[in-house]
């Protein structure tokens, strides 16, 4: 297996240099500069992974593996093949990374908001800070600060009074916080900052559209560019709904074994694959992630791994150091490492320490929310000497 490394280029706050202390030896990125739905250009390819890969003399080699990601616009999501322009445009856009021989693209398919907070520097008890999905703030911010109409019938009797009753202990600030968290795309979505005006817009937009037809749309996108990825050599990799389960209303069509299945049986081609995140799809607990590894080891071409700690009644989870928590990492990295030998030395999976605690000299620096260096680093570190014991160093 090899070690990723989530960069999100020359202006982060992490170097490559600082990339290449930690072990990491893949680099994932993307243009995030590229506004959604514009094609990148080889050009444009070309530049970045030149960035990453000239090696400076006496510097360790990086290689950039994965795309994370090539956004897809609102519009495919709404209306599915319907959506020509933009489906021809994000062939495009793979065509161009493909053209590079960067040979992972990974994608979501999350309606209006991507992967969702709402708290980033949640205290845990040894003060390092995570980032947190609060239930009863999130119930309390859609139902009194979004005040989304149909919101009041989702939502029991009882969800409604503790939203209410933390809504009235939230000050300005706090209220204004939140906004931001959850309206402002967090580090890497694919999905643009909204007002609360244009948040409402695009709820309206998908009134009508269910799970089924959701699912559909994404069929439709996969029937048209497949092909596309198939005769370049490239996987595409589908990351799991963050957090796995409705938000807004909205449908989720990728937060379970059996949804991942449908896609497959739907759209075969062995380009289809699955971006497999423990940190997702281990938010549910009816999610058995060594079950799912193993059902679709030969899907899986790219790999988050962190781990979340469920609190109360599993709606409301925070992020956990990556050996801690919900998931059983070890048995996790046992279903990868028997997959990555099946396979050999060309087809090898990546993975990445994804997310990570805020800790030691990162509580007094400016960070990325949810990828600062230290706390990943430990979990790269963590997850490295599970694959040391299990016989299987990585790369």
């Amino acid at each position: 297996m090899r070690q990723g490394w989530r960069w999100f280029g020359p202006e982060a706050p992490v170097t490559l240099d600082e990339v290449r202390q930690t072990g990491a030896t893949n680099i994932v990125s993307s243009l995030h500069q590229v506004p959604i739905g514009r094609a990148w250009t080889e050009k444009e390819v070309r530049e970045r992974q030149s960035l990453i890969e000239t090696t400076p003399a006496d510097r360790s080699p990086l290689v950039w593996s994965v795309v994370e990601s090539i956004p897809i616009p609102d519009a495919v999501k709404r209306k599915g093949g319907a959506a020509k322009a933009e489906i021809e445009a994000w062939i495009a856009s793979l065509e161009a990374v493909a053209a590079c021989g960067i040979p992972i693209v990974c994608y979501n398919f999350m309606p209006v908001v991507d992967w969702t907070r709402t708290e980033l520097d949640f205290v845990t008890p040894t003060g390092a800070t995570a980032m947190r999905f609060d239930h009863e703030r999130f119930a309390a911010f859609d139902l009194f600060v979004l005040e989304r109409p149909d919101a009041g019938q989702q939502y029991s009797a009882e969800d409604r009074e503790r939203a209410r009753v933390v809504f009235e202990a939230m000050s300005e600030e706090e209220i204004a916080e939140i906004t931001r968290i959850i309206t402002s795309a967090l580090p890497g979505s694919t999905t643009e900052p909204l007002t609360i005006p244009a948040f409402r817009e695009k709820l309206v937009a998908y009134s009508g559209i269910d799970a089924a037809r959701l699912r559909r749309h994404l069929i439709e996108f996969l029937e048209a560019v497949t092909p596309a990825a198939e005769a370049r050599g490239v996987k595409l990799t589908l990351h799991p709904d963050d957090p796995p389960r409705s938000l807004f209303g909205l449908p989720r069509i990728a937060s379970t074994a059996d949804d991942y299945a449908a896609l497959f049986d739907a759209v075969p081609s062995a380009a289809n694959g699955m971006c497999y995140c423990t940190g997702s799809l281990g938010v549910r607990a009816d999610n058995d992630l060594p079950a799912i590894a193993r059902r679709f080891a030969s899907r899986i071409h790219f790999a988050h791994l962190r781990a979340t700690t469920r609190e109360g009644d599993g709606r409301t989870f925070h992020e956990s150091a990556h050996l801690e928590g919900d998931v059983d990492m070890v048995a996790v990295l046992r279903e990868l490492v028997a997959e990555d030998k099946r396979r050999g030395a060309e087809n090898t999976i990546v993975f990445r320490s994804d997310h990570g605690h805020r800790m030691l000299d990162d509580l007094d620096k400016v960070v990325t929310p949810g990828y600062p260096a230290i706390g990943r680093m430990r979990g790269l570190a963590e997850l490295r000497g599970i694959l040391h014991a299990l016989g299987a160093p990585p790369t």
